[in-house]
């Protein structure tokens, strides 16, 4: 019986072209032999299985064969070449050994090379022990350090290497490779089932060749997508392919049972999870053209993400991204794990419903009634009343005053200059209440430059367009205005923009002279309203092919500056309403 030699092993490269996905670091080393240009300390890093030790001994064999004239071809300098594991050979006295050998010359070629595998093993008086000889070795030796994890070498060490820093190998490298090697040991395999290989190997050339090794052992001659998918326990591309659909059909009975059957093969709810948020990832990809290129599948799969992503929506694919990778991060934290996937997936087919659910006419009172209802109440103002099958009477305040919309126009229309305008709040509740405000603060006279100066922003801004003879400035009834501003307000609801929608509902508008004047009761909404304000300004100009119309944003000054009353403060005015109150402090020794 022949023995058998692993992958791994049997074609192991021996020379800098037969390295795979690491050019930039072979054509470095490669120059630096034939022009003399090679440093006397290097350190190889990088993940496992990329291709560290066997540059080493391909750059150990090649130095000596160019300091020779005539090389036999058998010959592989062996005798130069030392390899020590520093993970078993990490102490002082390794290294005094070492430093030691180093001196004597070699027999044949120029120069000892001495490969140390995971040096970052070595303990820390061995590294102090090795600096010296490290920095200042024989003219005929080189060192070849060779580590995964560079952070863990002292910055004294670094500083005497070159350092070359080996990257992971690429899956289509990975799956390329894969492919000349089945050819040369007579082996069929399928362009998925490769690129699967290449997918579980991540970036490691040997953890590739010994999988592939595996399901060589498991299928025989014949490599299938589905005997790979098995024997890995991976989930097939096509079950997400499926469950995609489901989900975009909104079939959620459906994606549970295919989710159940999931978990009958054995796969883990996590595993899952984190398969689908790629999965949407790639089909997200593969609905742009430039992008195509990041899809690290095959042929027939790229096909099938293609098809797949036509019917899929990019809205759709974000929020069902977001969705997998929120259950993705509390998978762990989750004490019913399969409850938490069954409800991402719920979740996710039910992200085409929003729009009918934000529609929705399943309740007893309206919801336009209410985004009114503030309005009216501020105002009192009549609006069209729901349908009273549906809608209780809702008795009016008994504090509140009838002021009508008429009257507020007229309350703007008292001077010609916008910023001497002040609104007196119309909602008094019977209660008229003394407001103290200091003219001499300086935050009010800091909040009146900032207005002043928005103000002045704005008029000019409105002229411009107003002297504008391109932009037009078609007239329009106030009716019309109204309509335009709620299915503005409509859309922001749409969109899902509710609190924008909620701060331009929160007051009726008053349209005067082309100009929108809202009224607020806090700075922070205003702030607020002004993100919005462009967007909702080129839509009304736009529904109203009316270019000059602006907005003028007013603070509730009663409400803004309202103060809190000391208890001397309270005294002083209720004395005022009735003068026996002082004689009953003196008389009783009352307190305040």
């Amino acid at each position: 019986m022949e023995h058998f030699i692993v992958s791994a092993r049997k074609y192991r490269p021996q020379t800098f072209l037969d390295v795979i996905g690491q050019q930039s670091i072979t054509n470095t080393l490669e120059n630096a032999i034939k022009n003399n240009h090679l440093a006397q300390a290097l350190l190889f890093t990088g993940p496992r299985g990329v291709g560290k030790t066997t540059c080493a001994r391909i750059l150990a064999k090649r130095i000596n064969q160019e300091s020779m004239d005539q090389v036999p071809e058998d010959e592989d300098f062996a005798f130069n070449i030392f390899e020590l594991d520093a993970a078993s050979n990490n102490s002082v006295d390794d290294i005094r050994s070492l430093t030691e050998q180093v001196r004597i010359p070699p027999q044949t070629g120029k120069y000892k090379v001495y490969i140390i595998d995971e040096v970052h093993m070595l303990s820390q008086s061995a590294f102090n022990a090795f600096l010296k000889t490290l920095e200042e070795p024989p003219a005929h030796t080189i060192f070849i350090l060779a580590t995964t994890e560079k952070h863990k070498i002292i910055p004294t060490i670094l500083s005497r290497c070159q350092i070359f820093d080996f990257k992971r190998i690429g899956v289509i490298d990975i799956k390329n490779y894969l492919h000349t090697i089945a050819k040369q040991e007579n082996i069929t395999a399928d362009d998925d089932a490769l690129h699967i290989i290449a997918q579980k190997a991540d970036g490691a050339l040997r953890d590739a060749l010994s999988i592939f090794d595996r399901v060589v052992s498991f299928s025989g001659n014949n490599l299938t997508r589905e005997a790979v998918t098995e024997n890995l326990n991976v989930l097939d591309y096509e079950v997400y392919f499926k469950i995609t659909d489901l989900l975009l059909n909104n079939q959620i009975p459906e994606v549970l049972l295919a989710f159940n059957e999931v978990l009958d093969k054995g796969f883990d709810g996590h595993h899952f999870i984190t398969g689908l948020a790629s999965h949407f990832r790639d089909v997200l990809v593969a609905k742009d053209s430039s992008t195509i290129a990041l899809l690290e599948v095959g042929d027939r799969a790229k096909n099938k993400y293609l098809e797949q992503a036509v019917k899929a929506t990019v809205p759709f694919l974000m929020e069902a991204i977001d969705l997998a990778n929120q259950c993705d991060l509390n998978y762990k934290a989750s004490k019913n794990q399969r409850l938490l996937v069954e409800l991402a997936l719920m979740q996710i087919a039910s992200i085409n419903f929003d729009r009918e659910k934000k529609k929705s006419e399943r309740f007893i009172i309206p919801a336009q009634f209410f985004s009114h209802l503030e309005v009216q109440e501020r105002l009192d103002v009549p609006t069209s009343e729901p349908n009273q099958s549906q809608v209780p009477p809702i008795p009016k305040p008994k504090a509140a005053i009838d002021i009508k919309v008429s009257q507020y126009k007229e309350k703007i229309l008292v001077t010609e200059k916008v910023e001497e305008i002040k609104i007196i709040n119309p909602v008094l509740k019977g209660i008229k209440a003394t407001s103290r405000k200091s003219a001499l603060s300086m935050s009010s006279i800091e909040r009146k430059k900032l207005e002043e100066a928005d103000l002045n922003e704005k008029r000019k801004e409105r002229e411009r367009l107003l002297q504008s003879k391109t932009l037009p400035k078609d007239d329009f009834t106030e009716e019309q205005f109204f309509n335009i501003w709620e299915s503005y307000i409509d859309s922001l609801h749409e969109n899902g923009e509710k609190i924008f929608a909620s701060i331009l509902n929160a007051d009726k508008p008053v349209l005067v002279k082309q100009m929108i004047h809202v009224t607020y009761s806090n700075n922070l909404m205003k702030s607020e309203l002004e993100k919005v304000k462009p967007k909702a300004l080129q839509f009304i100009r736009e529904k109203l092919n009316n270019y000059s119309i602006d907005f003028v944003v007013h603070i509730n000054e009663e409400e803004t500056n309202k103060i809190a009353y000391t208890n001397q403060e309270k005294y002083e005015h209720l004395k005022e309403k009735n003068k026996a109150l002082s004689y009953l402090r003196k008389e009783f020794k009352l307190d305040i």
